[in-house]
């Protein structure tokens, strides 16, 4: 009986496989310079630079064979870097200049939009008349007076041509013109139109039936001035206040960017009318986020405590109960308890009118408010806190119990001199996460009081219950002129804050585990 062999496929050789990978290498590296290139081209030469600088170092990694370790870290470096370093980087940068709604351009770009600004010069615009001519239209112009008729040649239905088209006295009959509905529905094609008459004056679409031309409202002087048309005064850079200002000082739309230095960090230190609400805010945050972490604790452990005495029947069916507050989606609690605490219709008014006569203005007042806030986060913390303590109690040795009750120890002294001392370690950087968590806990103020209620007579919209963050998001996306750099500046300091509580809590771990060995 006869075997079959199969023959060997063919593998490829070394030098192939280093070809293939020369070529993969070229490609990317074409690829890498093709988008630095773009880049810069739409003026941003930094992020240009950067993804150059990314780019082949990613080129290099996967194309040499002496970094065959960072292959693996590569991606993870890359991801940082992409997504927490240049995010970080971008937003301190945005905190020394005027960002904002009223300078969102560049000086350049900013001044491209003013030369580009026109009015209609209704003394020379024409009315229009759209015929069909075959399968293509011809535009009758006529005059104010009547006594110019231009029309245009044959024009080819869809993309408007990209030369000004040449106009020539009406020299033909034409047919039935177009229909009102007709010209809306070719509006689009009619607006790219640029018609140009005999004398080399071009007319641009002005309105439905009309076409004019277009008188520039600005001219550019001088060392990046604009002169305003036809008064003739001229408006030059102030690259300090971020407008084209004249010599009286008045300034014109739309502003531009340009650095201001450390002014956003000293309006937040030295301006009164900004610093009052600044500083209450500020305090507010920490005072939310302790007592918050703090009731959370003590409602947390306590239950975590109640739930391991063993002689307990149903512990379970207890435990399951009381974790489902941390089970339900946050947003979700947030509004029912929004619902439950208005002042007319909720429950919670309800009963207290009910047993004591009282309606409590839950939204209106700033102390019920924060200690509303402070219930309904409580309520969402606690369950983790409760977890958490249940898992370290396991932890403890019985026999420590066993002996304090020999001694003739009862529950609080069992829970002061052995629960708590061999929890607290382990628990305190945990605490510290969740009180970092809390400072930034922008969910809970927007959905349940928006900061509100506010405070009066202050430069920028500040609420009584605002945390540092949900402020920030109101000065750079509500109501504050949207104050991009502003609030870029206090993003810094809330980093700041948060990196020197994730120091802390790293320092603690590494406390911890010293003592734990």
């Amino acid at each position: 009986m006869s075997t079959l062999t199969l023959p060997n496929p063919v593998q490829p050789r070394p030098s192939d496989k280093r070809y293939i990978t020369y070529a993969i290498a070229a490609f990317a590296t074409v690829a890498v310079l093709w988008l630095t290139w773009r880049l810069a081209s739409t003026g941003q030469l930094l992020v240009g630079t950067a993804a150059l600088a990314l780019g082949m170092s990613g080129v290099y990694t996967y194309a040499s064979a002496k970094t065959l370790a960072w292959r693996y870290l590569f991606p993870g470096v890359a991801g940082m870097l992409l997504f927490v370093a240049f995010p970080l980087l971008y937003t301190m940068q945005i905190g020394f200049t005027n960002y904002s709604s009223a300078h969102l351009l560049s000086e350049d770009r900013a001044r491209a939009y003013l030369l580009d600004q026109s009015d209609v010069d209704e003394a020379h615009a024409m009315a229009s008349t759209l015929y069909a001519d075959g399968s293509a239209l011809r535009i009758k112009l006529t005059s104010a007076d009547g006594g110019e008729v231009l029309t245009t040649p044959p024009l080819p239905q869809g993309a408007a041509p990209k030369t000004p088209v040449m106009l020539s006295p009406a020299a033909q009959d034409l047919s039935a013109p177009l229909s009102l509905r007709e010209v809306l529905a070719r509006r689009d094609t009619l607006r790219e139109l640029v018609l140009q008459r005999p004398d080399g004056t071009t007319l641009h679409y002005t309105g439905v039936r009309e076409y004019g031309p277009l008188k520039p409202l600005w001219k550019a002087g001088d060392n990046g001035a604009l002169i305003q048309q036809p008064s003739g005064t001229v408006y030059r850079p102030n690259r300090d206040s971020g407008y084209f200002e004249n010599e009286r000082g008045e300034h014109i739309q739309p502003g531009f960017k340009v650095g201001i230095g450390w002014a956003n960090y000293t309006r937040m230190m030295f301006d009164a009318d900004f610093r009052g609400p600044f500083v209450s805010i500020f305090g507010w945050t920490v005072v939310f986020s302790a007592l918050t972490v703090l009731f959370a604790t003590m409602i947390g452990m306590t239950l975590a405590v109640l739930l391991n005495w063993e002689a307990l029947k149903y512990r379970t069916l207890y435990r399951t109960l009381l974790f489902l507050p941390y089970a339900v989606p946050g947003f979700i609690s947030i509004l029912v308890f929004k619902g439950l605490f208005n002042q007319n219709f909720g429950e919670i008014n309800a009963i207290l009118d009910a047993l004591f006569g009282v309606r409590p203005a839950w939204f209106a007042d700033p102390t019920l408010a924060r200690a509303m806030l402070l219930i309904v986060n409580t309520w969402l913390g606690y369950p983790y806190v409760m977890v958490l303590c249940t898992g370290l109690l396991k932890a403890i040795p019985a026999d420590l119990y066993e002996a304090s009750a020999i001694a003739g120890a009862g529950p609080l002294t069992n829970f002061f001199k052995i629960t708590a001392p061999l929890i607290a370690r382990p628990l305190t950087p945990l605490l510290i996460s969740a009180f970092a968590f809390n400072f930034n806990n922008f969910v809970l103020i927007a959905l349940l009081t928006d900061g509100r209620p506010d405070y009066l007579n202050t430069k920028l919209p500040a609420g009584t219950t605002d945390i540092l963050v949900s402020y920030t998001y109101r000065i750079a996306f509500t109501d504050a002129g949207a104050n991009f750099g502003l609030a870029a500046a206090i993003s810094t300091l809330i980093f700041v804050v948060v990196a020197l509580m994730s120091l802390v809590n790293l320092k603690l771990t590494g406390d911890a585990k010293a003592g734990k060995n």
